[in-house]
C-alpha cells in the first residue's frame, strides 16, 4: 500500500553543511519522512513550490518541457526504497500510447518535477514504517512533564525532536525514557 505525501518543508540542515531537509508529511497518518538534499535540488524544488518566475529553464523545468512536447504525463512519483540511510524514487510516465513506464530517480529530482507538474507523490508502507516520524502536532496538547507521555509517544517525540535537531530537548526526552525504562 502507497502513502500520498505532501511537502511540509523545506529548509537548511544544521547538521549536514550545504545542504537541506525536505520533509514530507503522511496525508492521512501525519507521520513525517526527513530527506537530507543538495543545494541545488533545494532551489529547483523552492521555486517551484513559490512558483517563481526564471529568466532560463533549470534541469527540471527542461524535463517537465520536453514530457509536454512528447505529450506524456507524469502520473506519479513514488520513494520505494530506504536502504543504509539511502532513499530510492521511481517516476511513472505515461507515453502518448498510454503505455506507463517506470524511470528510476533521485527523491529529490522526482520531487523537484511532481511539484512543476501537479503529479501526486508517494511513499510505500516499508519506507513509512523505516524513515518516517509522527509529527509534532500530535503532541502539542500534551504539555508539561514528561509523566503524560507513554514510552511509545515519548520515543516518536524523540525522533520528531532529532529530525528538528534540538539535541538539548533531545537529551531530556532520552533521560525521560531511560527513567521509564528503568522503573
Amino acid at each position: 500500500m502507497n502513502h500520498e505525501l505532501s511537502v511540509v518543508a523545506l529548509s537548511e540542515s544544521i547538521s549536514s553543511a550545504g545542504n537541506f531537509v525536505l520533509v514530507l508529511e503522511d496525508c492521512f497518518s501525519k507521520q513525517r519522512i526527513p530527506l537530507i538534499i543538495g543545494r541545488p535540488e533545494a532551489q529547483s524544488i523552492a521555486i517551484a513550490m513559490k512558483k517563481m518566475e526564471i529568466s532560463r529553464p533549470q534541469t527540471h523545468d527542461l524535463f517537465a518541457s520536453t514530457l509536454t512536447v512528447l505529450q506524456a504525463e507524469l502520473k506519479q512519483v513514488i520513494i520505494n526504497r530506504f536502504e543504509k540511510d539511502v532513499f530510492y524514487a521511481s517516476i511513472f510516465i505515461k507515453k502518448n500510447n498510454q503505455e506507463i513506464i517506470e524511470i528510476d530517480a533521485r527523491p529529490s529530482d522526482a520531487i523537484a518535477l511532481a511539484v512543476r507538474l501537479d503529479c501526486p507523490i508517494f511513499a510505500t508502507q516499508e519506507v513509512i514504517e523505516q524513515a518516517s516520524f509522527l509529527s509534532e502536532d500530535k503532541f502539542r496538547d500534551k504539555k508539561g512533564s514528561y509523566a503524560a507521555f507513554s514510552l511509545e509517544e515519548l520515543e516518536q517525540l524523540l525522533v520528531a525532536i532529532l529530525a528538528k535537531e534540538d539535541y538539548e530537548s533531545a537529551v531530556r526526552i532520552r533521560e525521560a525514557i531511560e527513567k521509564r525504562k528503568n522503573r
